[in-house]
């Protein structure tokens, strides 16, 4: 017999300057796992006992001013893991993996990629394929898993503002699409989308230009889930509330509850 579950994933964009806005989130929400990304901070630094006061076990994997990612949990943590299979030592922080209360979670910041044009694209390209190999390598789909994060991937045209303005540009660009939906293939399903067939709901904007207000974003941050997972999925939600924050994050939390 299942429990229920909630799990969350929220670039925060800097834990320390915005510790204030996911510990109220968390004591409002209650989800029994967060995922963060772009914590920003090294690992002793990391402001742990904000969260630990409110029931929850932090694993993290930090950089300094860069980075960083975390996990938070009110179940049992086990089995945490960090990086893609074949980082080095010094490698960037961005994957951070845990087993919370029996479920797998994956937590990952998505290299940007910065232009098209740079080498960073090809690079952000080929971060993705490694990730599908850390997937077929330490992962079983057939298991109960959530991949979530800050994908730095628009997948579809209803996932954007403006399709035909941004088809081709950083974010939404058939090579990330195809190599995104190279780790999916791993077999794995968008949970919200799983819920939702709408347009228009975003879970990143631009902090310039009014681009919140006038709801000019995108929905880059994912949880996607195997099989057995979607097929317990009951609500999945995009928090649009921390984004009207004083001083938020330019990212939104997305919210899982498994029935």
């Amino acid at each position: 017999m299942f429990r229920p579950v909630k799990i969350a994933t929220w670039n925060v964009n800097g834990i320390r300057a915005r510790v204030g806005a996911v510990g109220d989130w968390l004591a409002q929400h209650r989800p029994d796992v967060l995922c963060m990304q772009e914590t920003k901070v090294v690992d002793d630094d990391f402001p742990f006992e904000e969260l630990t006061r409110l029931g929850y076990v932090v694993k993290v994997s930090g950089q300094a001013g860069y980075n960083g990612v975390a996990i938070a949990a009110s179940l049992p943590v086990n089995d945490v893991s960090t990086g893609l299979y074949d980082d080095l030592v010094d490698a960037e922080r961005r994957v951070i993996s845990a087993t919370v209360g029996g479920l797998r979670v994956v937590n990952v910041y998505v290299p940007n990629g910065k232009s098209v044009e740079l080498p960073s694209f090809p690079e952000k390209l080929r971060w993705l394929e490694r990730l599908r190999v850390t997937l077929d390598t330490r992962e079983d789909p057939t298991k109960d898993l959530v991949l979530c994060g800050d994908f730095n991937v628009a997948l579809e045209d209803r996932d954007v503002y403006d399709p035909v303005r941004l088809r081709g540009r950083l974010h939404f660009h058939p090579d990330e699409h195809r190599a995104l939906g190279r780790v999916l293939d791993f077999g794995l399903v968008d949970a919200y989308r799983a819920l939702h067939a709408e347009g228009g709901r975003f879970s990143w904007w631009d902090y310039r230009g009014g681009d919140f207000r006038n709801n000019r974003g995108l929905r880059i941050d994912y949880a996607f889930v195997t099989r057995s997972v979607a097929a317990r999925l009951s609500r999945a939600e995009i928090d649009v509330e921390p984004r009207r924050l004083p001083k938020p994050s330019d990212h939104t939390p997305v919210l899982l509850e498994l029935s």
